[in-house]
């Protein structure tokens, strides 16, 4: 039984292949940001929409969030598609793969709702670097109930298992007092001053922090001539730790040192969470080992541990889904080395033929994990 479905799945996946790959390079020729998917939020959903999917966009009150339901099964499989755009940089970490495979998927998985037991789900979920689309999501009640909720997501090489950081994000603002920087120089506040007094400070911090975590950020604004005092200065940070526990802890230190910049310079500071904290990954391994065992069965190979210990540590909102409900997030390779995530050259990795590969496999590995899940759960047919 199983093996017939997941050929039936299979065959679905690949009469779809064109259609995929066609919304995938649509999608990476138009890259949009968190929050403003507009376009990608309504050409998305299209191909499940034809497929007899219930489509349901601006879901939960998100402008660019969309929901698709197939079949009345008694196993809920929720697919998640990601496809927000980095700033400056497009798609450089594959969303546009992650939406054409999760759909793929889904498709795959619809053809044997009826035999497997199965609810096909497909969350489109904006604003994932970054923004916390999920996380929002889940607090409008996405996902409730779900069995399993799975994507996979592009990266150098094939790794399995997701182990990311809890991470939190924050825009940070200091406001001075402008004033002409020769004539009157005593009577400026040097908001951009404070900026590089908190990054002395972060910097210092490092010697005292686990290895594990990690602290990073940019400033986005510093004043606009070089002779006037900058009277504001803005920037965005983030704190990495293992855990959200230990995020707690961490976090109120660094902190610390963007109010000494602002002590220093006799600045007022402004910190605003751009949203709640993503959480570590909790993986649910008895479908982690049924995607291992679908991978392999398609020629995919892991790397070696060396290799995966490095993008399998980066941070997702998915990561606050699996807190709440059975999930995986593998990371499927496009063979871009020395290419990796958040660079140029590997969004230029994300479309051709490495690319089509990984994202058909995915979308097939995906949908064979959900047969297995109906099978593991009891909901495939006798």
């Amino acid at each position: 039984m199983t093996i017939s479905l997941k050929a039936a799945a299979r065959s679905v996946v690949e009469r779809h292949a064109d259609a995929l790959i066609r919304l995938s390079e649509r999608l990476h020729a138009d890259p949009e940001t968190a929050w403003e998917e507009h376009r990608a939020a309504a050409q998305v959903p299209e191909l499940l929409d034809r497929a007899g999917f219930r489509v349901t966009p601006e879901h939960l009150g998100l402008d660019t969030a969309f929901f698709a339901r197939f079949g009345s099964g008694p196993t809920r499989i929720a697919v998640c598609a990601e496809y927000d755009a980095l700033p400056g940089l497009g798609h450089a970490c594959g969303h546009n793969l992650i939406a054409a495979s999760s759909v793929g998927a889904a498709l795959g998985l619809a053809a044997v709702a009826d035999e497997a037991g199965l609810t096909v789900e497909v969350y489109g979920t904006p604003a994932e670097e970054g923004g916390g689309g999920k996380i929002e999501m889940l607090e409008r009640g996405a996902f409730a109930g779900v069995d399993l909720a799975m994507m996979v997501h592009p990266a150098p090489v094939d790794v399995a298992e997701a182990r990311p950081f809890a991470v939190s994000h924050s825009r940070i603002a200091y406001t001075g007092k402008s004033a002409h920087a020769a004539a009157y120089p005593e009577a400026g506040v040097n908001a951009a001053d404070a900026f590089t007094v908190a990054q002395v400070a972060i910097g210092l911090l490092r010697q005292q922090l686990p290895a594990s975590a990690r602290v990073h950020g940019v400033v986005t604004h510093a004043g606009d001539a070089p002779n006037a005092i900058p009277e504001t200065a803005t920037g965005r940070w983030y704190v990495r730790a293992e855990t959200l526990a230990e995020l707690a802890e961490l976090e109120p230190r660094v902190m610390r040192a963007f109010e000494a910049g602002a002590l220093a310079t006799g600045c007022d500071l402004r910190v605003e969470p751009e949203s709640k904290p993503y959480a570590e990954f909790r993986a649910d391994e008895g479908s982690l080992a049924h995607y291992r065992a679908n991978a392999r069965a398609l020629g995919r190979e892991f790397a070696p541990p060396g290799q995966a210990a490095r993008m399998n540590r980066a941070s997702t909102d998915m990561g606050n889904v699996s807190q709440v409900v059975p999930a995986i997030h593998p990371y499927i390779g496009i063979g871009s080395l020395p290419a990796t995530n958040h660079q140029h050259e590997f969004a230029a990795f994300c479309v051709g033929q490495q690319a089509q590969r990984a994202l058909l496999d995915g979308a097939v590995a995906l949908a064979w994990t959900g047969v297995d899940r109906s099978t593991q759960t009891g909901g495939a047919a006798a």
